[in-house]
């Protein structure tokens, strides 16, 4: 029953933060936004009932949605094999209301890969016997749902958006965040790459989630994405050492 209350409460502030996040505004460089929490919705919520059942050990926490991956997906760093064979996530995808031509959204029938995502649920299923086994003690999400692109259909991160713009964004995706925290109670909160790391650290100290004694850890791993020559030399092992160290997992399993 406590499970069922967690992901229930998880859903809640999901579709909350679905919603404030569809009224804001974003002029150049973006021309084009995707939030896949909205015609993604039947997959992510699966996704959380299923996964979001109550406190975790380990929260990872990405930046944003890919346009190959969660865009497609409704899964964080959901590239479309690992969501449907891995975690078994067979949902019908909607599209947004305008899309790029060159972005199309064609949900689990989408036959490219992201090499992120494929990075990320390929090393957390060679250390699981199964998605409930990994899930028991872990979590995967997103700090912002949104997808951006520009004219050209050229990905635009948050950390690339105009000051001006990140104002408000920034404020509902804390919140969001924060909630997460509460329902989730994660000791080890993990970001997936420098810009996550930093909303953990902002986000938890102002709501002091840091403990000084210790029962609380942030820390980065290797953002896996094949731009970064560092990834590309081998993710997976430079991962798990990182783990390892700070005692998130044992060197050979949780």
């Amino acid at each position: 029953m406590r499970g069922t209350r967690t992901s229930n409460a998880m859903a809640e502030a999901a579709m909350e933060l679905a919603r404030q996040v569809d009224s804001l505004q974003f002029t150049d460089p973006v021309e084009y936004v995707y939030n896949p929490l909205s015609y993604a919705w039947e997959a992510y919520g699966s996704y959380l009932e299923r996964f979001a059942r109550g406190p975790k050990r380990v929260l990872f926490l990405g930046m944003n949605p890919g346009p190959w991956g969660m865009a497609q997906t409704g899964i964080p760093f959901g590239e479309v094999a690992a969501v449907r064979d891995w975690l078994g996530i067979d949902a019908s995808i909607g599209r947004p209301e305008r899309e790029h031509p060159k972005r199309p959204i064609l949900g689990l029938d989408c036959e490219r890969s992201e090499v992120s995502g494929r990075r990320v649920w390929g090393l957390f299923a060679s250390r699981s016997e199964s998605p409930e086994d990994f899930f028991r003690e872990h979590f995967v999400a997103n700090y912002c749902p949104l997808v951006f692109m520009d004219s050209g259909g050229r990905n635009v991160t948050p950390d690339q958006l105009p000051a001006r713009q990140t104002e408000k964004l920034q404020k509902v995706c804390d919140q969001h965040l924060a909630r997460t925290l509460e329902l989730l109670k994660p000791k080890f909160l993990v970001g997936v790459g420098q810009y996550a790391e930093s909303c953990l650290r902002r986000v938890a100290e102002c709501t002091n989630g840091v403990k000084k004694n210790g029962e609380r850890q942030i820390l980065r791993i290797l953002h896996p994405s094949p731009a970064s020559p560092a990834a590309n030399r081998g993710w997976a092992p430079a991962v798990e050492k990182v783990l390892a160290e700070k005692g998130v997992w044992t060197q050979k399993g949780r």
